[in-house]
């Protein structure tokens, strides 16, 4: 019912789309260009089991991320896009897996409409950009949850080693969750299917075992790190071993209170950010999960030999655990919606492809069509809007995509359901718009990426570059591709010197070198938090704190 050929070109549109981001957007700051710079500095240093964050020892995420981003830099050239390859990868694995997950219980289509879910979700989009270790984590726990269930399927001894090395990389790349999704997803189906057995195979001590010896090198590390130098400070808080932190106190002390962050707690606070992080599909998925959940009642809470609870108990059990934790970010969720597209995909299924719901489609059309237009009309207005920079032929085009989608709406295509069509039109038209023009014209704001390419570009000698004054974020050491000291008083200057400093600091460097010289003037604003100000053009400049590249004695 849905073409191989349509399958794969809403998969190719998906991950062109996604690879849009990965090229043209420059790092944000904080996480993701924190953890480029950490990456970064492990390849300049050599130092893959220790790692150190601007010269700083370094305990918050596992290594994985680092390792595979410093290799790819290594192979490619340190760039935004190198960075972010291996986890862009990761995604694409995440779809992959999903739709084999699919494919072992259901039936293809279902299979294709999990995938093209998790594909074309606004979470993939951004985490394919604004790169975090949650990125690789879905991969890893998307591919263990496959190799798992095709192993208690078939009893192949490959299925079985490939999960338990995914678990191990998963929790290389940020910790037990890696390990806790599938148990949170296996136990209550095996224990809705009766199939007690299941719960203390042997196999599952070599399993152990594996991921144990897998986790040597990243053990070794933490250990030589901070377990051999107790009392190293991180976050204010004296760390006596690394590996407790790590095995312990990370994950488990969110619950404990021996985690110093306390921040986002309150328990629907990851639902909340799902209706913007799971668009186009939160409201199909919402209604998809109230369904599993009454049709599991209506059993009695049993399972049929060829039925599965894995993405629906993993989903409700992990958001659960997750929602507990003293301290959330929106992308923590992210790790289970491989699931919760499965989930969805059983619902849009059964309302599109069947007529047991047929009387849900006029309902949710229209529903749909207009949070669809308002998302089409907030394009227009980001494009027309803040930013002159943005050609008057985009916000024409920007239009005219909201006039097409009217006409989807109206033309009804024959190979695919109208809701689908508008559904995906709207969630990769809106990316590639932002990708493309917004997020490039915001970055040109951020100190960090401009200052650090004018820095690479012009090969000013960076062992002369100081900083007076500003802050800069790690954006600065990436692109810049050297840790750059800061130096508190103007006497602490030379002649021969370049300094990154404020504008109004440039002063006090003119009566001190009079021939210094201004080479670059740009303007910040800490871009991932905006505010209605500063996109508004007649009031951006009252928000903006100016910063100048200066050489001192006027030479270069």
């Amino acid at each position: 019912m849905i073409s191989n050929r349509l399958f794969y070109f809403v998969l190719l549109a998906c991950g062109f789309t996604a690879l849009l981001g990965v090229i043209l957007v420059p790092l944000m700051d904080i996480d993701a260009s924190q953890y480029a710079s950490i990456s970064r500095e492990m390849l300049d240093n050599k130092s893959y089991l220790q790692l150190f964050d601007q010269g700083h020892d370094y305990l918050d995420k596992p290594p994985m991320l680092f390792w595979l981003s410093a290799i790819s830099m290594k192979l490619l050239g340190v760039y935004d896009w190198s960075y972010r390859l291996p986890s862009f990868l990761f995604a694409m694995l995440a779809v992959y897996a999903t739709y084999q997950f699919a494919l072992l219980f259901y039936r293809k289509e279902i299979a294709q409409l999990s995938a093209m879910v998790l594909a074309g979700s606004q979470a993939l989009f951004l985490v394919t950009h604004d790169v975090r270790c949650d990125t690789m984590l879905m991969g890893w726990v998307a591919f263990s949850l496959w190799q798992m269930a095709a192993w208690y399927q078939t009893n192949h001894w490959k299925h079985f080693l490939l999960a338990f090395i995914a678990i191990a990389g998963g929790m290389m790349t940020k910790g037990p969750i890696a390990l806790m999704v599938p148990v949170f997803g296996l136990v209550p189906h095996f224990i809705l299917r009766r199939e007690w057995k299941r719960l203390f195979r042997w196999e599952y001590l070599l399993g152990a075992v594996l991921i144990a010896i897998l986790l040597v090198p990243m053990s070794m590390g933490l250990y030589q790190q901070f377990d051999q130098h107790p009392g190293k400070l991180i976050n204010g808080v004296a760390i006596q071993s690394g590996l407790r932190f790590y095995y312990w106190t990370q994950s488990f002390g969110r619950y404990t209170g021996e985690n110093v962050f306390n921040e986002m707690n309150h328990f629907t606070f990851l639902l909340e950010n799902m209706f913007w992080s799971f668009l186009p599909w939160i409201f199909f998925f919402l209604i998809g999960l109230v369904l599993a959940l009454k049709e599991i009642i209506s059993k009695k809470f049993r399972l049929a030999a060829n039925e599965e609870w894995i993405t629906t108990g993993g989903f409700i059990i992990t958001y659960c655990i997750l929602a507990r934790s003293q301290a959330q970010l929106p992308h923590y969720i992210f790790v289970v919606f491989p699931l919760a597209a499965v989930i969805t995909a059983k619902f849009l299924y059964r309302l599109l492809y069947t007529d047991g719901l047929m009387k849900w489609r006029k309902p949710l059309l229209i529903f749909h069509s207009v949070i669809f237009a308002l998302l089409w009309v907030a394009v227009i207005a980001l494009m027309a809007l803040p930013f002159k920079e943005v050609p008057v032929y985009v916000v024409i085009l920007a239009v005219s995509c909201l006039l097409f989608f009217f006409r989807f709406l109206f033309y009804k295509p024959r190979q695919f359901p109208v809701l689908l069509t508008v559904s995906l039109y709207t969630v990769l038209g809106v990316n590639i718009f932002l990708t493309t023009n917004f997020y490039p014209n915001l970055l040109q704001y951020q100190l960090g990426n401009v200052a650090g390419k004018f820095i690479h570009d012009h090969a000013i000698p960076k062992d002369k570059i100081s900083l007076y004054g500003v802050k800069t974020g790690r954006s600065l050491s990436f692109y810049g591709q050297r840790l750059f000291t800061e130096k508190k008083s103007v006497l602490d200057f030379e002649a021969a010197d370049v300094v990154l400093t404020s504008k109004d600091s440039s002063a006090v460097f003119q009566r001190s070198f009079p021939k210094m010289k201004r080479m670059l003037e740009g303007n910040h604003f800490g871009v991932s938090i905006l505010t209605l100000p500063f996109l508004n053009p007649a009031t951006r400049e009252k928000e903006l704190a100016k910063y100048v590249i200066i050489d001192l004695d006027g030479k270069f």
